[in-house]
């Protein structure tokens, strides 16, 4: 497939200040939607500027205005392949590209990584997985003076409605600095939803997860807790955005409170 040449910025940038600090950047290209924002939210989630791109086109837009630290980049889309985007991306340019494909093809993988790709993952991929590989490549090229990378949980605050997760304090406070009472299940199950945003969690699963299980534990005694929660971190309990219920399954996180 021949493909347009992109423009690519004289100098890469360096994501975007959050508290003083700076966040890598990263550009998640995929043309699910589904996919590509709940990619996109847990890198959020985990200390990363994103930028999400449904296709080469979108990629190619952003690339003229500011030049990623990362691209998490899916090889099979209907306008054009990824493998042909990687190939004209890194005869441009040192971004670094972890590739992610349905097909699991061992050809796509090898003609990948020979085009200059710096990882890959198959798909669906371990979101946890994702990261830990989105921060070896970047400690990998990492060029004196760039973006640090996001360490794992050190220091990690995750937004949740009107209160902040603090996964190292293993609190919740407000943004104040004041601290919200908080049981240690109420935690597991916050740290669950983050771990999964925008994922639609049954209550099975939430106990799991949440490693919630007692001797008379049961699917229902998980509505309580997120009763308890939801007053903890929800401007309107009675009319949750941010844990919001699925009807007939259970419960999902939506971080922007959509």
């Amino acid at each position: 497939m021949r493909t347009a040449a992109m423009t690519i910025p004289d100098s890469p940038a360096l994501g975007t200040a959050r508290g003083g600090a700076v966040m890598p950047s990263i550009a998640v290209v995929d043309d699910e939607a589904a996919t590509r924002e709940m990619v996109g939210d847990y890198l959020k989630l985990h200390g990363f500027s994103v930028v999400l791109c449904d296709g080469g086109r979108a990629l190619r837009e952003h690339l003229v205005r500011q030049s990623p630290d990362l691209i998490v980049l899916d090889l099979n889309m209907p306008e054009e392949d990824g493998l042909s985007i990687v190939r004209d991306l890194k005869a441009r340019t040192a971004i670094p590209i972890i590739m992610l494909t349905a097909t699991a093809s061992a050809i796509d993988r090898v003609v990948g990584l020979e085009l200059g790709a710096d990882d890959y993952l198959p798909k669906p991929c371990e979101l946890r997985e994702l990261v830990a590989r989105v921060r070896s490549v970047l400690r990998r090229v990492q060029a004196p003076g760039a973006a640090p990378v996001p360490s794992p949980d050190v220091g990690r605050r995750i937004r949740f409605g009107t209160k902040w997760l603090e996964l190292d304090a293993l609190r919740l406070s407000d943004d104040a600095g004041l601290e919200q009472a908080l049981t240690r299940s109420e935690f597991d199950l916050l740290k669950a939803f983050a771990d999964n945003p925008r994922r639609a969690l049954s209550r099975e699963r939430l106990l799991d997860l949440a490693d919630a299980r007692d001797p008379d534990a049961f699917d229902r005694a998980i509505d309580v807790r997120i009763n308890r929660i939801r007053k903890k971190v929800e401007p309107d309990p009675g009319n949750p955005r941010y844990i919001r219920t699925v009807r007939g399954l259970g419960y999902i996180f939506r971080p922007e409170g959509d």
